[in-house]
This record gives C-alpha cells, structure tokens and sequence, in this order.
C-alpha cells in the first residue's frame, strides 16, 4: 500500500513536463485542469487511509529516502492540493497578462508534486531533499518575467533558502550522531544516554535548524526575502509563495522540533526562549513595515513574514492549545493571503494599478474583487466568525496559560504582541478598503468604469472566502484532526 504514496507526487511532476509541449490554450488548461483535480482527488483518497510507510532506497544506515501517511501528512497534502488547484485555475487568466504561459503553468503543475512530496517526507534525508527540490523548482516563478529586478530577487530568494537548507543539513549530521533514528518519530528520537554532557551542542545545533528552516517561513534573521521576491513575481506565484510555501518552513520546523528532537528536552531551555523571542519580534516588525508600506504586493509580503511567526510563536510554546493555534493559523493564513495576493493579481491585471494610494474608488469597479479583499483582512485581523479569530484565540490563550504555567513573561508578551499585530494588521489593510468602498465625497466616480476580471479569476476567489467564512463558523472538524497530531506528539 506504501508504493501509493509515490502516485501523487511523481504524477503532477511528470504531468507538469508535458505542459511545456502544449501549445493550444484550450487545450493546455483542460489538461492542467484534469491533472490538478485528480492529484487533488488522490490526496484526498489516501487521507482515509491508515497510516503507512515507503522505503524508496537505504543509502547506509540511518540514511534512507522514505515516504509516509501520516495526521500531520493528511494535513498538509490536503492543505497543499486544495489551494494549489483553486490558484492554478486564477493562474490561467492571469498569466496571459504576463506572458511564456506554458513555462510557467508547467513549472507550477511540477511544484504540486513536489509539494506533496515534502508533506509526506517520512526521514530526515528525505525532508531536505524535498525542501531543497522545493526551492529550485520555485525559483522559475519568482523570475517569471525575466526582468533584471525579478532576476536579483529570484538569486536572493535562492540564495537565502539554499543557506537555510544548509543549515539544516548542518544539524542532521549532529542529529544522526545522537538520535536513534533519522525517522520521523513523534516525540522525537534522541538517545539520551548519548546526549548526557551534550546537552548545549544539542541545543546549539537544534537552534541552527530552526534559524534555517525558519528563513522559508520569514522569521528572523532571514525574512529578507519575502518582500523582495513578493513584488516582481506574478500574482499566482506570490500567493502560492506566501499562502503554501512558507509553509514548507514550518513543516520542516515541526518535524524537528517535535519528531526528531522532542518538545520534552527542549522545553524551559534557553533555545525555546530564543526562538519565542525571534518569533515575537518577527511578528510586530513584519505588522510595523506592512502598515508603512506603500506598495500593494510588499505590504502583503511584510504581512506573510508577520503572520507566519503567529504559527512559530505557538509552535515554540510546545503546548497543547499553542500546536492547535498553529496548524490552524496555517490553514487560515494561507487561505486568506491566497485571497489577497490574488485580489491584487487581478487590479493589477485588470488596472495595471500596483500602489495603495492608487485604489481609491476601486471597490466600485471591482466589487467581487474587493469583498473577497475584505473578507480575507477581517479574517486576518481576527474578527469572528471568520477563521482567523479562532487560530488566534488558541494562540493568545495557549500563550496566556504558558505564562502562568511557569514560562515566564515571553508567552504573555507574545499574546499581547499579537493583539498589537491585529491592530496593525486592521490599519494597513482596511484601509485599502475604506478608500476602495468610501472614496470621499470629492471622488471623480465619473473616472471609472467597471473592471471585474472573469469568472476564471473570481469563482476561485469566491470559494476560497466562503471557506474563510465557513471554517471560522465551524471549526470543530478541523481542531478535531488537529488535536488527534497534537495528542501523538505532546
């Protein structure tokens, strides 16, 4: 049953070199349409079934490539093929505005499967394979249009993430000398009869990975990225960038924070108080140049770098309530910044119009466009019964309940810091919408004519509000799945 697992990776990557050779655009959309839905669709079967592993190849010892189903696989594969089909079907529309068409929808059909491949990573070995696949795959999208702005932003994007990657490499070859297993093992796998006296290199090397990894996610000191490759990419990349894989980072920093070195050793060290630290900081300095930046896509990019460290800071309180917040702050944050991205992929596609100052009135010539902006920002702000609201009432609670539990301040101050970040998050993004709505009186309305992209464009925008809308209503399934992950590891 094991040799499913490799379906749903290998099928979109070779689907996906196909598309190079289609040159009809009818045709090449039916076919990326149908590879899309039955990835989608063969993700979603395997979810129902039990958990299993694949050994693709054993290098020696505790080195092997291996695939596994898993609760925190089901999450994010499913996660991964919902969004990327929904964006892929925005991209079709899209992308003729940017042009080289079959390069591009090709390169992003292959990244589907690689994707699914990173969330079923099963060893160590296998994981930074995956991740490493997963940047050079991606770099094509960021310098899509071939300017020589896009070029310098792709170079620094790879060079960032290549060095992340190296860092965690750095820390699996520490790691296999102290732990049992390269395997994925929830709790972790450290022998702690080696550990013993070893206990700071440990925490040395585990804060190494995380700086690493965490340079996918935005979080300090590697963020720098994000709002240089955010802007000169096209629209459809920018949201998968920021909507899915940032989270690759925090996969990768899930798995070894608590699959391979295991929250019971790191918790009350100076390493978790660290990484709590860079996280907080990471979450008010994104909310502060997101609220003082003037172009649209850079504000959204300094968005993603604070919205991405809400999932770091529960990550790293290694609780219960604070995993819950996390994983739903994933979902969440994805869905709603797929949204924004895309609402700005479409101004742009349609008014060429790129700076926030330049929006007023626009509510009036995009409607649909602007209300799904708006959902996604009260989401992302936290306003019930949006989605949002609840991931950050896990996290602020979960925050809240460590401090009192003998962490200290830095949990407490994370809580208040994200209240803080909601209020930024409130000024920098409505009021794009109070200018697109309510204009002023001395607006020229008579400047403006309707501008609404198709129904190519729009439905996957619709159908990923109404999710926004419908999870933040009724979370229950999903906290569900997420405490049956949280109850294996912690």
């Amino acid at each position: 049953m094991g040799i499913l697992l490799l379906i749903p990776i290998l099928f979109p990557i070779l689907a996906g070199a196909a598309v190079f050779f289609l040159h009809d655009r009818k045709v090449r959309r039916i076919y990326i349409s149908a590879v899309v839905i039955i990835d989608a669709l063969m993700v979603y079967a395997l979810a129902f079934l039990p958990d299993t592993t694949l050994t693709v190849w054993t290098i020696s010892g505790n080195l092997s490539i291996g695939f596994q189903l898993d609760g925190l696989a089901r999450f994010f594969s499913c996660l991964i093929v919902s969004v990327w089909a929904l964006v892929a079907f925005f991209a079709f529309e899209y992308i003729t505005h940017e042009g080289n068409e079959e390069r591009f929808l090709g390169i992003y059909t292959m990244t589907m499967g690689v994707l699914v491949g990173l969330a079923f990573t099963a060893t160590m070995p296998t994981l930074y394979m995956m991740y490493e696949l997963m940047t050079i795959i991606t770099v094509p999208l960021v310098i899509h249009s071939r300017t020589r702005e896009a070029i310098a932003a792709g170079l620094k994007y790879l060079g960032y993430s290549v060095f992340g990657a190296g860092c965690g490499l750095f820390g699996m070859f520490f790691l296999n000398k102290f732990c049992q297993t390269l395997s994925f093992v929830p709790g972790g796998s450290l022998n702690m009869e080696l550990v013993a006296g070893n206990e700071n290199l440990i925490l040395f090397v585990y804060l190494v990975m995380m700086i690493g990894f965490g340079c996918k996610a935005g979080m300090l000191p590697l963020h720098a990225w994000l709002p240089t490759a955010h802007p000169v990419a096209p629209a459809p990349a920018s949201a998968v960038l920021s909507g899915v894989i940032t989270k690759g980072g925090v996969l990768a920093i899930i798995r070894v924070t608590y699959f391979m070195v295991g929250p019971d050793f790191l918790r009350g060290t100076w390493v978790q108080y660290t990484l709590l630290a860079l996280a907080i900081g990471t979450v008010f300095m994104g909310s502060m140049l997101a609220f003082k930046e003037k172009l649209l896509k850079k504000r959204m990019a300094y968005s993603t770098v604070s919205n991405v460290s809400y999932v770091l800071f529960g990550l790293f309180l290694m609780t219960a309530d604070g995993f819950t917040g996390a994983l739903l702050q994933v979902v969440f944050h994805s869905i709603a910044k797929n949204i924004l991205f895309c609402c700005a992929g479409a101004i742009i596609y349609k008014t060429h119009k790129t700076y926030v100052y330049e929006l007023k009135g626009i509510g009036k010539q995009m409607p649909i466009v602007m209300w799904c902006f708006t959902f996604a920002s009260l989401s992302l702000i936290g306003i019930p019964p949006l989605a949002g609201f609840v991931s950050k009432w896990f996290l602020a609670t979960g925050g809240i309940d460590a401090a009192m539990n003998g962490m200290g301040f830095l949990p407490f101050l994370g809580a208040a810091v994200l209240m803080a970040s909601a209020l930024l998050t409130a000024g920098y993004l409505l009021s794009i919408v109070r200018d697109a709505f309510f204009p002023g009186k001395d607006f020229d309305y008579a400047t403006l004519k309707k501008e609404e992209p198709n129904a190519l464009m729009t439905v996957p925008l619709i159908i990923l509000s109404a999710a926004v809308a419908l999870l933040g209503m009724f979370p229950t399934g999903l906290t569900t799945a997420i405490s049956c992950i949280s109850s294996a590891i912690l």
